[in-house]
């Protein structure tokens, strides 16, 4: 953990500060609490008066009128405060969320790599939350209990310093019990946050994949690791119950106590004469004004334990290292040679996924990428969109390494294709439009849509572009999905295409409409196909057959069948695959 994190005050100070709460309401919302509790504090002395002097004739109206202004001033002032702490906090959770899910966008994939997608959800709302909590309901109590506490105390060592330090020997008591409370509340609301994220990752993965869970019969299984989750929350929250359960008796016990204790020794303190009526009477109200707000101190204090941990896991994320998306250089001439030297990339150290790559994509050109899987093909393509750093070699532009063009300018020339044809809940329009900087003209969009021959389609919808497409883009078929993707790309107007490509699991039909969008978006583009088809291999440039990481073979077509051994089985393959398609396709037609 690091050294800021090790304070119990000083992240959550931190953290807040960052988020630059208005100067001016917080200086004036500290005013009026300050200012309520100063007046709250005399009315005590204005009731000794009261009490002292009790009869209707010596009643002083100028003295109830003053005191009645005291408790609307206390009131009104209390109120507003409380409003404007309370605007502040919302304001500065408002600003936390802002920071965090600022972070999120743009931490690396790697990140996610290590992170389930629920975690991360629960760090941007229950631990936000958490923090909230403190700052609107118990900050407020904090600095008036303070003020209310320190401000009795000096008034009461003046009435009766003797009465006052025995009421204070209650305070090393109260401390000795809830110092260990405290530390017990802060490692159950560290299980808490944890077990939390944990279940909302449950939830998270269930839910966004149910037609999985439903076609395996996988209900009760589901279940089961759900009400794991819920068990543990359970036994959790009553643990948290239980030092609530302990805290809160033993501040009455000790109000109780001290009550006992001051009336009877002050009983007798006011029959010796030491003392007057009107001064025990203050001093039982100042015992109210003392204790009524350690209680609320020690809620704060036990709120304090719960948000260091959700401070600690907030912090952790902010501190995690983001990508740059400014930092470099724009390009100017995408239109070069993409060459991987001696490329290296471990997502683990000493298990290797790609080996000493190397290898020229020409540009304007269609460069295959032909293998087994798991042979690093993917990982290939996600290296040159810079998800990942490689951990050895280089890849470059022309002669320039990637790494030296800023990251937005980088992607902005790559379009991605991918196999799952991502897809966002929305409408069709949202879907092609996705990502674009500046405003898409009816025309425009059309005319990416006729181009991934996605037109018809859309067309024969009830509300065409405008048609909502379910979470993931449920309500479409994969053939749709996969040329709306296309559309998009097409959209972009990228020079560099990567495509990844998904017509292996598409039916005939589908399969022809979208390598024909496929063609479209190909012209004139450096294009990188990860290859499932002996037709989009047959019509490449150039083929890198990839084995465990490494390359061993390369060339053309015809060169790879009479030379690769693998190569050769693989074109056998998928010959007999594509002679099955087009009988299929013929056998349909007649």
């Amino acid at each position: 953990m690091s050294k800021q994190q090790s304070g119990g005050w000083r992240p959550f100070l931190n953290l807040i500060r960052q988020t630059k709460p208005p100067a001016l309401p917080l200086a004036i919302a500290l005013f009026l609490s300050v200012a309520s509790t100063v007046v709250g504090l005399f009315v005590p002395l204005f009731t000794k008066d009261l009490v002292n002097s009790f009869s209707l004739a010596s009643l002083d109206k100028g003295q109830v009128a003053v005191l009645t202004v005291a408790f609307l001033a206390q009131s009104l002032a209390g109120g507003l405060s409380i409003y404007l702490l309370n605007r502040i906090g919302q304001g500065v959770v408002a600003g936390l969320r802002d920071r965090l899910w600022k972070k999120l966008l743009v931490l690396p994939v790697s990140y996610y790599d290590d992170h389930q997608t629920g975690e991360t959800i629960s760090r941007m709302t229950n631990d936000t939350a958490v923090i909230k909590g403190l700052i609107t309901d118990h900050l407020t109590n904090f600095f008036t209990g303070a003020i209310s506490i320190v401000g009795s105390v000096t008034i009461l060592l003046f009435l009766d310093w003797k009465m006052t330090l025995l009421m204070l020997t209650a305070v090393p008591l109260t401390i000795l019990v809830l110092k260990p409370l405290g530390r017990t509340m802060h490692k159950i609301s560290r299980g808490m946050q944890d077990e939390t994220a944990a279940f909302s990752a449950t939830l998270n993965q269930v839910l966004s994949e149910i037609r999985l869970v439903k076609a395996s019969n996988a209900e009760a299984i589901e279940y089961q690791n759900g009400k794991r989750g819920i068990t543990n929350l359970l036994s959790l929250g009553i643990k948290e119950g239980t030092v609530h359960a302990l805290i809160s008796p033993f501040i009455s016990l000790v109000m109780m106590t001290l009550l006992v204790l001051i009336l009877g020794y002050g009983g007798m303190r006011v029959s010796s004469g030491a003392l007057t009526a009107g001064d025990l009477v203050a001093f039982i109200l100042y015992l109210f004004q003392i204790v009524i707000p350690m209680s609320q101190l020690s809620m704060f204090v036990t709120n304090l334990q719960k948000t260091r941990g959700a401070t600690e896991r907030i912090i952790t994320t902010l501190e995690a290292a983001e990508e740059d998306l400014t930092a470099g250089r724009e390009v100017t001439d995408p239109h070069q040679p993409i060459t991987l030297e001696h490329v290296s990339f471990a997502y683990k150290a000493g298990e290797p996924v790609l080996d000493d790559v190397s290898f020229t994509i020409e540009p304007g050109r269609v460069t295959a990428i032909v293998g087994p899987s798991g042979s690093g093909k993917t990982t290939l393509f996600s290296l040159i969109e810079r998800y990942y750093r490689p951990t050895g070699g280089t890849i470059r532009l022309g002669q320039d390494p990637i790494d030296a063009f800023s990251l937005h300018s980088w992607r902005s020339q790559i379009g991605y294709v991918s196999q799952e044809s991502p897809i966002i809940a929305g409408t069709i329009r949202e879907n092609i439009c996705y990502g674009m900087e500046r405003e898409v003209s009816e025309e425009e969009l059309r005319r990416a849509a006729r181009m991934a021959y996605a037109d018809h389609f859309i067309e024969e919808m009830p509300d065409q572009y405008d048609t909502q497409v379910g979470e993931r883009g449920v309500k479409l078929s994969g053939g749709q999905r996969q040329r709306i993707a296309i559309a998009r790309a097409l959209l972009r107007n990228p020079r560099i295409l990567m495509l990844d490509e998904a017509t292996s699991s598409l039916d005939s039909k589908s399969e022809i409409e979208v390598q024909k969008a496929l063609q479209n978006l190909m012209k004139g583009r450096t294009t990188l196909v990860i290859a499932h088809r002996l037709s989009t291999v047959m019509d490449a440039d150039h083929i890198i057959f990839l084995e465990k990481g490494r390359i061993t073979g390369r060339g053309t077509h015809e060169e790879l069948f009479t030379t690769h051994a693998m190569y050769r089985e693989f074109a056998s393959q998928q010959l007999r695959i594509d002679q099955q398609t087009a009988a299929q396709i013929q056998a349909g037609k007649g």
